[in-house]
């Protein structure tokens, strides 16, 4: 149970029409145990403690391992008290904790989740709108990432040597493909190429030295004038 043992009536109106809510909102994804006011109709069991969250949702067809487990707090059981009689210990839980608190209590909600280390998953803020009820994630812890290991020597080597010779270096493999035969290497084809190359531009220019200059035309004889 709460720490706040009573809360103003219209408080207490409000905390338990918020559950309502939660409950229809996840019925259809979850199975949804809920506690409201007095009532304990359904609990979490950690190590030889018993805790009666407000809301407790749990996969179909296991209701024995709780996922998720929701406290509906106002703006009176946003405290000191409530956050270590209560977050602290839901937070402990395998399930993810999930906190709901009036609009106007998110920033010391948060300075009191920081303030103690309560690893709480989401942190939603609730307010009314007419007549209608208003939910607004506010905070959602990050995943935890894994830190990538460094491969140790004798890791290195063990992989070095259970990699087959096709995937290795080509340095290490170097001395294997001179000494394979039948196999001409490419430096000896450049030689042969060469020869082949200088006879090709010598008989062109012969060619050019053999052809016969071309003669200039005869001009015509100039006619003769008459006397």
């Amino acid at each position: 149970m709460s720490p706040i043992l009573v809360r103003p009536v219209r408080e207490q109106l409000e905390h338990d029409r918020v559950i309502r809510l939660l409950q229809q909102r996840w019925r259809r994804k979850y199975l949804v145990g809920i506690n409201q006011g007095s009532e304990t109709t359904t609990s979490v069991v950690y190590g030889e403690t018993t805790y009666y969250p407000d809301v407790v949702l749990s996969p179909t067809g296991k209701p024995n391992k709780p996922e998720i487990v929701v406290e509906v707090e106002t703006g009176e059981s946003v405290n000191h008290l409530e956050a270590l009689a209560q977050w602290a210990r839901l937070a402990q839980l395998k399930a993810a904790f999930h906190l709901y608190v009036p609009s106007g209590a998110v920033g010391p909600a948060r300075r009191l989740c920081t303030a103690h280390n309560i690893p709480v998953a989401e942190i939603w803020s609730y307010h009314l709108v007419g007549d209608e009820m208003r939910f607004t994630m506010v905070y959602k812890a990050p995943k935890p990432t894994r830190a990538a290991r460094r491969p140790t020597a004798e890791t290195v080597a063990a992989r070095t040597a259970a990699r087959p010779a096709a995937s290795r270096p080509a340095a290490a493999n170097g001395s294997a493909r001179k000494a394979a035969p039948g196999r001409r290497p490419a430096a000896a084809k450049a030689v042969s190429r060469k020869p082949a190359a200088a006879k090709r531009v010598a008989a062109k220019r012969g060619a050019a030295k053999r052809v016969p200059p071309k003669k200039a035309a005869a001009k015509p004889a100039r006619a003769t004038k008459r006397r």
